[in-house]
């Protein structure tokens, strides 16, 4: 009998955070004084079921060494590259020494310090069994609106089948580095995970989150995170 696959975590985390508008990058921002990619490393180190954990990060970065988790033996380092694309797969490519193909790797962004215990949990028990892996999201409640290059509505959406799409997204190891790499071959900077999937025909499956499991993207955003956390009890 096949030992049962691991499940190990990557995170991207080489990005500047353009739109902050801040020197700092997003991920290192005091979030209820820590950075934020301590708060979205929490679960995946708490988690005894996640192997190990590798952050990709800038080659040239100067903040990680002060965070929580830069000395901890569950969590490595990967060299980042100039898309969240290139990140990733630079990630698969160090695990790949010590993780098998068929392990399942949850890909989560760095700027997502509120992902939920309990949506971690509902993630890897729905797809643990899963063909192909998924990701979370939840259901798009607003009205949708297409837009003309003049900033004009152009046409309005039906939202019934559309999602938000989320982290932590989760694949087999050896599948999402094949995906990768076919895209990037093309030149096809995907801009997640599934995505990756999709072109290689693949149907990810999506399980359904909390609105909550936000992206740090705007200065604004940080208070909004501030007060999700406390929400969650998750700042003492």
């Amino acid at each position: 009998m096949s030992p049962s696959p691991d499940l190990w975590a990557v995170l991207p985390a080489a990005g500047v955070g353009r739109r902050m508008g801040s020197a700092t990058p997003k991920q290192y921002l005091d979030l209820a004084g820590r950075a934020v990619i301590d708060h979205a490393l929490d679960l995946f180190v708490a988690d005894v079921r996640i192997r190990g954990v590798v952050v990709a990060l800038d080659p040239t970065d100067r903040y990680w060494d002060a965070t929580a988790y830069a000395d901890h033996p569950k969590v490595t380092r990967a060299n980042g590259g100039a898309e969240r694309c290139h990140s990733v797969l630079n990630a698969l490519d160090a695990l790949g020494t010590r993780a098998h193909a068929e392990d399942w790797v949850l890909v989560h962004d760095a700027a997502r310090p509120c992902l939920r215990p309990a949506d971690l949990d509902r993630l890897i028990e729905a797809l643990i069994e899963d063909e192909v892996g998924g990701l979370l999201g939840i259901p798009v409640r607003d009205t949708m609106k297409r837009a003309e290059p003049d900033d004009r509505i152009g046409a309005t959406v039906d939202r019934a089948s559309l999602w938000h799409a989320f982290t932590p997204q989760m694949f087999r190891l050896g599948r999402l580095r094949a995906a990768l790499t076919d895209a990037l071959a093309a030149n096809d900077l995907v801009t997640d995970d599934a995505s990756a999937m999709e072109r290689i025909g693949q149907a990810p499956r999506l399980i359904e989150g909390h609105a909550d499991n936000i992206k740090i993207t705007r200065a604004e955003d940080l208070p909004l995170a501030r007060f999700y956390l406390q929400q969650q009890g998750r700042l003492g």
